[in-house]
């Protein structure tokens, strides 16, 4: 499982690209579960948690990013 942490050290593209990783991981494992060939079925979970923090760290960034851009538009 990864920490929050480490994804907000990364760029905005490497995360886009972590998040097509975990997501193409995560339908890798429903395959698996529905062919009765997944092992451990706590990894699910764990991507799961993965994609809900990657999204949560891009969301993150947009929003301070529109922020900063009200303010700047706000002063003029």
């Amino acid at each position: 499982m990864t920490k929050i942490a480490e994804f907000t050290d990364l760029g905005s593209a490497e995360l886009v690209d972590k998040l097509a990783d975990a997501r193409r991981e995560l339908f890798n494992l429903r395959f698996q579960l529905a062919t009765g060939q997944l092992d451990n079925t706590a990894r699910m979970g764990q991507v799961r948690r993965d994609i809900a923090r990657i999204l949560t760290v891009l969301r993150t960034r947009e929003i301070a990013e529109a922020e900063a851009l009200a303010t700047e538009g706000g002063a003029q």
